[in-house]
């Protein structure tokens, strides 16, 4: 704590607290706040496992302290906190959230180029694990929170402020925790969190994409049976043998494909903005027509596409086996099913054992940490209608909703009715194949976005929860 109170004491030192006036913000002192910030939390490593959120956690309430900005924390683990920060408003209308993850995925150091908890700028880009994933989330919900206390901005909601825990290993300790136990501290209408972004090509926007709902993970166990044996007496009844013909028929199954009012409006805008080569597919799948065809190419070729379209089956462990001379007597494929949001698992099972058709196979789910299921966020809501006036003003491209295929926290607010919606700052969609995204080795984003997404989601904040007579500049 003392290393955090001489870091924030040094930070209030060269950075002045009249960076603008009331109706003009010196953008460049706050975009040197913003790195500041950005950089120090950057520099806790927060891998999970094991998690430690607890210097970021420290490090934001002594700022927002600081600022004068109340803030409460929350934890399950004392070294796994949540911190929820609120600025009232006049309770006119229901508060707006903005959620932020604290905690990042593991690394192996040996294979960066910069130190992955350095937080080292280059060539215009800040490298380290979290700068995608999530830490400029949170930095930019935290210099929001500083931006609309310091301009006395009027609000007709509460903005509330929760950096969470656990999102990238057990939910137990963040977001499933604040719900189940601390639901009034973050009970709103309305949710910013990750989950989408400006995709750019080219070094150009291309589209925004707004997270509007996601797959629910699933674990599915097949577990073959058969008798022991000596391996210089081969078995027809060879567990191994069975279960390879399970796995064959699981993953080779073409699950229904069904589309909602997200993935419908998904496939029609993305014919708009994507190029001659593609837009036909996306219009086939839109339209009903070529289905067939067009799933073929979106499964040998963008296989994230095909699994917008369906239930997915990956399947990503076998266990089994412990001699080379030893027939097993059993052993284990585990299935990554990716949900859609309506599906009825129990259905879904009768389905899959039907398919596999082999006595020896037993099919269950397995003990996975999933998400609860929950109808996709509205796309006529208030604050989809204003994130689509923020992102044509400091975009300038069209607003897509879209569907995760993977998992977010979003799933338990959606489940107590929040209507939320995932933005993040733009990144190139070339950073992916070249091993500069999100989980990568060499994880990084462009300052320039970082400092954009800033200016954007306070224009969003005050269209979103502040009065109408609050200017949008």
């Amino acid at each position: 704590m003392k290393n955090i109170k001489y870091i924030l004491t040094f930070i209030l030192v060269i950075l002045p607290f009249d960076l603008f006036s009331q109706n003009n913000i010196d953008w460049k002192k706050i975009e040197e706040e913003t790195m500041t910030h950005f950089q120090v939390i950057l520099r806790f490593d927060t891998s999970d496992p094991p998690g430690n959120e607890l210097p970021v956690v420290e490090y934001l309430k002594s700022v927002l302290d600081k600022e004068g900005i109340e803030s409460k924390i929350f934890a399950l683990d004392p070294n796994r906190p949540n911190l929820v920060a609120r600025i009232k408003g006049s309770g006119k209308k229901q508060p707006l959230l903005m959620m932020g993850h604290t905690d990042v995925v593991n690394v192996d150091t040996a294979k960066w180029t910069f130190p992955p908890f350095s937080a080292t700028r280059s060539n215009g880009y800040v490298y380290g694990r979290g700068t995608v994933d999530d830490k400029d989330n949170v930095v930019s919900c935290l210099m929001n929170m500083i931006l609309l206390k310091r301009m006395n901005v009027e609000l007709d909601r509460d903005v509330i402020f929760l950096a969470e825990a656990g999102e990238e290993g057990n939910v137990k300790y963040g977001i499933k925790y604040m719900v189940e136990n601390h639901w009034d501290e973050i009970n709103a209408e309305f949710c910013l969190a990750e989950g989408g972004g400006v995709t750019k090509e080219g070094g150009k926007n291309s589209y925004a994409g707004i997270q509007t709902t996601e797959k629910i993970p699933y674990g599915i166990n097949l577990i073959s049976r058969g008798p022991a044996g000596h391996g210089s007496r081969p078995l027809k009844t060879n567990a191994i043998l069975h279960l390879a013909r399970a796995v064959d028929k699981a993953s080779s199954w073409r699950t229904p494909m069904r589309l909602n009012e997200t993935t419908k409006m998904f496939f029609e805008k993305m014919a708009l903005v994507s190029d001659k080569k593609i837009a036909p597919l996306f219009k086939n799948i839109s339209d009903g027509k070529d289905l067939e065809s067009t799933q073929d190419y979106f499964a040998e070729n963008i296989p994230g596409y095909y699994s917008v379209l369906r239930t997915s089956i990956s399947p990503n462990i076998i266990k089994g086996g412990y001699r080379i001379n030893v027939i097993p007597s059993e052993v284990v494929a585990t299935l990554d099913v990716r949900a859609l949001p309506d599906e009825n698992m129990t259905q879904f099972l009768e389905t899959l054992r039907g398919i596999i058709n082999d006595p020896q196979i037993e099919v269950k789910l397995s003990d996975r940490d999933t998400r609860p299921g929950a109808t996709p966020s509205r796309l006529n809501s208030e604050a989809f209608i204003a994130i689509e006036q923020s992102i044509t003003k400091f975009y300038n491209v069209l607003t897509i909703p879209t569907m995760s295929t993977g998992a977010t926290d979003m799933a338990y607010l959606r489940q107590k009715g929040v209507q939320c919606y995932g933005i993040g700052p733009a990144l190139d969609e070339e950073d992916g194949p070249k091993g500069f995204s999100a989980h990568s080795d060499q994880e990084r984003i462009l300052e320039e976005s970082l400092h954009t997404f800033v200016k954007f989601q306070f224009d969003l904040l005050k269209r979103i929860a502040g009065k109408k007579n609050v200017p949008v500049q």
